[in-house]
C-alpha cells in the first residue's frame, strides 16, 4: 500500500492507533466514523501492507533503575565488530547506521555514571565517540503522518503568547 493509496479514514486509524494502539475495533470504528468490520478491514491491510508494523508498550527508564538516558555518536567502524558491540549492549535502545562524520549513533538508558562508562567502552574501543546526556525529553514518540497529509497543509508560524495576547484570550472566555 502506497502513500497514494492512504485515504483520510486510514490517516485517522493511524493517528489514532499511534496515540492508543489498545483501542477496540469497536472504539476505533466510532472515532473514525466507520464501521467495525470495515475498520478491522482497514487495519489489517495497513498491516499486510507494512504501514503498521507493530503494536507495543511504551516504558518508562527511570521506574526501570535506568536514572541516565544518553545519545552517543560513534566514528566510522569496521560494521561486524560494530554489531557484535551492538548486540552486547541491551542498554541502546535505538541504533542507527547514519551519514556525516560519525557512521553510528545510539540511544542508550543506563542506570548511572559508572554503567555509562562501561557501556561506552564497548563503543571506544572501536572508534572515536562523542556522548551527550539527555536532560529533557521533549518530544517522543510523536505521531507520524503521512508525507502526502503534510504536503497539502500550510505550515503555520509558532504562536508567542504574551501577556497582553493571554490577557485579551481570557476575557473572550479561553483559558489559554
Amino acid at each position: 500500500m502506497s502513500n497514494t493509496e492512504l485515504d483520510l479514514h486510514d490517516h485517522r486509524i493511524l493517528a489514532e492507533l499511534q496515540a492508543d494502539a489498545r483501542l477496540s475495533m469497536a472504539e476505533l470504528g466510532r472515532r473514525v466514523h466507520l464501521s467495525q468490520p470495515a475498520v478491522t478491514e482497514r487495519v489489517r491491510k495497513l498491516e499486510e501492507s507494512g504501514v503498521i508494523r507493530g503494536y507495543r508498550a511504551i516504558v518508562d527508564c527511570a521506574p526501570l533503575g535506568y536514572a541516565i538516558r544518553a545519545v552517543v555518536r560513534v566514528g566510522r567502524a569496521d560494521e561486524p565488530r560494530m554489531l557484535r558491540a551492538l548486540e552486547a549492549s541491551p542498554e541502546v535502545l535505538n541504533a542507527y547506521n547514519i551519514t556525516g562524520e560519525d557512521s553510528w549513533l545510539f540511544e542508550i538508558a543506563v542506570r548511572d555514571v559508572a554503567h555509562l562508562e562501561l557501556v561506552l567502552q564497548r563503543f571506544c574501543a572501536l572508534a572515536q565517540t562523542s556522548t551527550a546526556i539527555v536532560l529533557k525529553v521533549l518530544r517522543q514518540h510523536a505521531p507520524l503522518r503521512p508525507a502526502a497529509a503534510l504536503a497539502t497543509e500550510p505550515m503555520a508560524a509558532p504562536q508567542e503568547k504574551t501577556p497582553a495576547t493571554a490577557v485579551k484570550r481570557r476575557r473572550r472566555g479561553s483559558l489559554t
